[in-house]
């Protein structure tokens, strides 16, 4: 009942507010209900919540044309927002979210909609073995144009380099060498940080597809880049990140 009473009088004010104001989507919107028709689409199994995985966003043309010079950037990001949500929500996702924009001629500014669905993963042959397992865990496949044959090509040219991420601060050097990394002062962290201002589970190295992050577990001194905090990172080689008073660098090597 309080669900619905709460439900009520936010369409009202969003309704009241959207015709006084009447101003384009910003992201921050869309985030926001991605999550919420996230949380409401859930199907619970005999063990498992599961959620959508594919989210359709109409827009009007206005709105739409303003994404225009950053749709695809903005598409992953937001992809990537509700994965960490499923995650920290312990939702079962069939493949990794995916975002997509359409245009609504019949939508006014700052008007949206948004369509779930969830779709299984794409078939594979019988015989196909499944990419995850092919590969060993943290390690990114990096392919590259090989070597005209009548060249002698050396292994970099004609193979496929294995590429691993490293952490490393204060004299310690550690390959990643899972796909989910704890760092922290715990005992059982993955990476441990002997820094008593470090919280036990202070923060989590991701990888998603060939991209690294970090994400901040909540932790009390958090995570600072440059002096600002955040609480989640796109690793790049070269990346520099401060946790407690450690100041810890990310690289990419090609092994």
């Amino acid at each position: 009942m309080l669900r619905t009473i709460e439900s009520k009088l936010e369409s009202l004010f969003e309704g009241v507010f959207g015709r006084a104001f009447r101003t384009n989507v910003q992201p921050v919107e869309l985030a926001r209900k991605l999550v919420k028709e996230m949380d409401e689409h859930r199907n619970v199994s005999v063990s498992r919540v599961y959620v959508p995985n594919e989210y359709t966003i109409y827009l009007c043309p206005g709105d739409r044309e303003q994404f225009a010079g950053y749709e695809t950037q903005l598409r992953g990001e937001l992809a990537d927002y509700l994965a960490e949500h499923a995650r920290r929500e312990s939702y079962v996702l069939l493949t990794p979210p995916r975002v997509a924009f359409e245009t609504d001629d019949d939508l006014d500014v700052g008007v949206f909609g948004i369509a779930t669905r969830m779709a299984q993963p794409p078939a594979r042959e019988p015989d196909e073995e499944p990419v995850e397992e092919q590969r060993e865990a943290g390690a990114t496949m990096v392919y590259k144009p090989a070597a005209q044959p009548t060249e002698s090509a050396s292994p970099v040219e004609l193979g496929v380099q294995r590429e691993v991420a490293v952490l490393e601060w204060s004299g310690e050097r550690h390959e990643i060498a899972k796909r989910r990394v704890l760092i922290g002062r715990s005992r059982d962290a993955d990476i441990r940080v002997e820094d008593p201002n470090v919280s036990r589970r202070h923060a989590e190295v991701q990888q998603e597809g060939t991209t690294w992050w970090l994400v901040d577990l909540d932790s009390t001194n958090g995570v600072e880049v440059r002096g600002k905090r955040v609480k989640r990172l796109k690793l790049e080689d070269g990346t520099r990140f401060t946790i407690g008073s450690t100041e810890i660098a990310f690289s990419r090597e090609l092994q």
